[in-house]
């Protein structure tokens, strides 16, 4: 079963300093109809303005992974860490027992653009933890490229729970194969691009902003379709 959730359909939040598109509730937007999907909490698109940012907060028991797709997002955080994140970067916060901090736009000029994902850690009171990655745009070219685990898959960041992470870039009329299992979940979300998905269940065309959530047995083909450029797309597989 595949059900479209089209980018007009997300929640838009505009601020002064940020817009963000929300796929499920989050913040100002409650809908119990759309709270999560699976261990999937929340799957956020935003937009960071210029020396602007979310100063130090706290978190606990939620696994963030961030993904940085244009500008330079920086973190810092109460366990030490510091990092400016260029575009390409994946950072993963298993905020456990407790963890704050902060993520801002360094820049003076140029706004920064991100996906936050939340996910639910397979038990609680786990001790916090940080780490972040850089994988170049080459790895991700017509190829799953997988950037988290639980699993422990090597080169990628590694989880606290049974969910799988892959980014991809897709050329125009490129294809690849991803089987569905039964008892799996996947969400698929197109960061830009258009991507065509395909299953037994159909043929659906998916353009910026518009996501996929799956459910069932279903060998999915992947296929770019954008006019000019590529598709960009995050795909997560979890219970």
């Amino acid at each position: 079963m595949i059900k479209v959730v089209t980018a007009a359909e997300r929640h838009t939040s505009n601020r002064e300093w940020i817009h963000s598109e929300f796929s499920f509730s989050f913040a100002d937007y409650d809908d119990p109809s759309n709270a999560h999907f699976g261990a999937l909490l929340a799957h956020n698109d935003n937009e960071l303005k210029p020396e602007q940012g979310m100063h130090e907060h706290p978190h606990h028991d939620l696994e963030i992974i961030t993904y940085v797709v244009s500008g330079v997002l920086k973190h810092q955080d109460d366990l030490g860490n510091h990092a400016d994140l260029q575009a390409g970067s994946v950072q993963l916060m298993s905020a456990g027992t407790g963890i704050n901090h902060s993520e801002t736009n360094p820049s003076d000029h140029v706004d920064v653009r991100f996906l936050q994902i939340w996910l639910l850690p397979d038990r609680p009171g786990k001790t916090p933890k940080w780490d972040a990655r850089f994988f170049p745009a080459e790895l991700k070219l017509n190829h799953l490229l997988h950037v988290a685990s639980g699993e422990g898959t090597q080169g990628s960041l590694q989880l606290d729970n049974d969910v799988n992470i892959y980014l991809s870039v897709l050329e125009t009329n490129r294809e690849l194969r991803y089987p569905q299992q039964e008892e799996r979940r996947t969400h698929l979300y197109v960061i830009s691009g258009n991507l065509e998905i395909s299953c037994a269940d159909g043929v659906f065309q998916l353009q910026q902003g518009d996501a996929a959530r799956i459910r069932k047995s279903c060998d999915l083909t992947l296929k770019g379709i954008s006019s000019e450029g590529d598709a960009e797309f995050i795909l997560i597989d979890l219970p």
